[in-house]
C-alpha cells in the first residue's frame, strides 16, 4: 500500500504499514482519501532531525483524526526510526495521535516507542527530501519560503471496500 504527497517542492511516495499499524493506516489512508492534506503546508522542519505536517491551520497546534477523538500509539518494536525517510505520527504524549505526521531527515532512535511508525519512503528521499531540508527557517523552524503537499494520490488503497 502506497501515497504520493505532491508537494511544491516535488513527489513523496510512501509506503504505508496497513498490516502492522491497522489503526494508524486508516487514520492516514481516510484522510489522504478525503482531501485533508490538500494544500497544507510543512511548518516544521528541522534540518538533520525532521520535517513536519500534517496541521489544516498551519500552524502546528491543529489538526484531528477520523475518530472523535485522537487515538492510542502503535508502537511496534520492529517499526523504528532507524533511517532517513522513517513517517511518523507527531503526538503531544501518548494517545494523542490526529493527523500532524513527520518523516525523518536522519536517524532518530530517540524517538522510538514515543511516536507511531507508520510508513518509509519509497520515493524522493534523495530528491525532494533533500529540498525540503535546505529551505531556510526561521527560529521557530518554520520554512521562511513554505512548501505544501498539494494533493495525494492513493495507490491501491485496500480499506477502500470497507
Amino acid at each position: 500500500m502506497s501515497v504520493t504527497l505532491h508537494t511544491t517542492l516535488g513527489d513523496l511516495k510512501i509506503e504505508v504499514f496497513c498490516e502492522s499499524v491497522p489503526k494508524t493506516a486508516e487514520n492516514f489512508l481516510a484522510l489522504c482519501a478525503s482531501s485533508y492534506y490538500d494544500d497544507t503546508c510543512f511548518h516544521r522542519n528541522i534540518a538533520g532531525f525532521i520535517v513536519q505536517g500534517g496541521d489544516p491551520t498551519g500552524k502546528g497546534k491543529g489538526g484531528h483524526s477520523i475518530h472523535i477523538d485522537n487515538f492510542e500509539d502503535e508502537i511496534r518494536p520492529a517499526l523504528r526510526h532507524n533511517a532517513r525517510g522513517i513517517v511518523s505520527m507527531a503526538n503531544r504524549g501518548p494517545a494523542t495521535n490526529g493527523s500532524q505526521f513527520f518523516i525523518t531527515y536522519a536517524v532518530a532512535p530517540h524517538l522510538d516507542g514515543k511516536n507511531t511508525v507508520f510508513g518509509r519512503l519509497l520515493q524522493g528521499a534523495n530528491t525532494t527530501l533533500d529540498a525540503m531540508e535546505v529551505v531556510e527557517v526561521d527560529k521557530k523552524y518554520r520554512p521562511k519560503d513554505p512548501f505544501r503537499i498539494k494533493t495525494v494520490t492513493i495507490h491501491a488503497n485496500p480499506l477502500a471496500n470497507q
